[in-house]
């Protein structure tokens, strides 16, 4: 084929003008809206819904000019009624605490000193109650003090003076205050008077005199023994058993100063008033007193008691006098 039957291929500047026209139709024709996608679950308003609520509108501001808003108003709080008491009301008066007199460290102080003070006292009654049982029990036994067990109550009366059928009265010695003077513990008396005793009888002995000691100090149940089962062995009547024993609580041996002594060469006349006729009875009339001892029931003594050559009691502290001499008020 020829050149000349083929179409004629338009040229590039012609090509670059078309374009350009098109460029600037575009750009002066108006451009449409676009449509904004919605998102899903919600709808646009319709024209028709538009002009509905702006009718609704226009009737609610015409509703709104012909009723009036009517006012609030607050409902008037109620008044408690006020209580007068003199002349200021108990609502509008001021309390005012008063100081206390005492601070309360002072108050549990002086509360404490009292409850001291009543608990003394309590233990006080007590000791003075416990010590007048004691007495009463010494002076009037009902009961053993070592073992607990009743007393034999004695119907005759006491003397003015406290003594009973001839005999005063006289406290147990302590245990603790005993001292034995034999070898085997069975006899003992006082430490005081243990040891005046051992040392008179180491003089007597030096002298050539025997002294033998037959009874010291002796138990409420001792005694009891000794003057209501003997006077029961023998058939005697009290009266007739005071001449030559005492009552329980009314002996001297109780006090732990009191002992019966024999001569060792004539064991024969113990407890007996042929005793006087021995050696080792002169030789106490001779010599007991540098030892502190001294007879208790002389011939015709007025207590009535039988004449006891072999009853002597020592005498040389305090203690001792004071337990026979005061008792008899000298």
């Amino acid at each position: 084929m020829d050149n000349a039957s083929l179409p004629e291929q338009p040229s590039q500047k012609s090509v670059e003008k078309k374009q350009g026209d098109k460029q600037s139709n575009e750009a002066s024709q108006p451009k449409a809206p676009q449509e904004v996608p919605h998102l899903e679950g919600h709808r646009q308003p319709s024209a028709q819904g538009v002009s509905q609520s702006e009718g609704a509108k226009q009737k609610n501001s015409k509703l709104d000019k012909t009723v009036a808003p009517q006012p609030t108003v607050a409902p008037k709080p109620i008044k408690a009624p006020i209580l007068f008491t003199g002349e200021i009301p108990v609502a509008v008066r001021e309390s005012v605490e008063t100081p206390s007199r005492f601070p309360p460290k002072r108050i549990m102080l002086l509360l404490g000193l009292l409850g001291v003070g009543a608990i003394a006292l309590l233990l006080g009654g007590w000791v003075a109650l416990q010590l007048r049982q004691a007495q009463s029990q010494v002076t009037n036994p009902t009961t053993s003090p070592t073992t607990g067990t009743p007393m034999p109550q004695s119907t005759a009366t006491t003397a003015p003076d406290g003594t009973l059928l001839g005999h005063y009265p006289y406290n147990v010695a302590p245990l603790s205050e005993l001292q034995a003077i034999v070898p085997d513990g069975s006899i003992k008396l006082r430490k005081a008077a243990a040891n005046a005793y051992m040392t008179m009888s180491a003089a007597a002995r030096a002298d050539g005199v025997n002294l033998t000691p037959i009874s010291g100090f002796r138990t409420l149940e001792d005694q009891q023994s000794l003057f209501f089962d003997v006077k029961a062995e023998r058939g005697q009547v009290a009266t007739k058993r005071a001449e030559v024993s005492a009552p329980p609580g009314y002996s001297e041996h109780h006090t732990g100063y009191a002992i019966d002594v024999g001569d060792g060469s004539v064991p024969a006349t113990n407890l007996s008033q042929t005793f006087e006729k021995t050696a080792a009875f002169k030789w106490l009339q001779a010599n007991a007193a540098h030892y502190n001892f001294e007879i208790s029931f002389t011939k015709g003594n007025k207590q009535g008691v039988s004449y006891e050559p072999w009853h002597w009691r020592f005498v040389g502290d305090r203690d001792s006098l004071e337990t026979f001499y005061k008792a008899r008020g000298k």
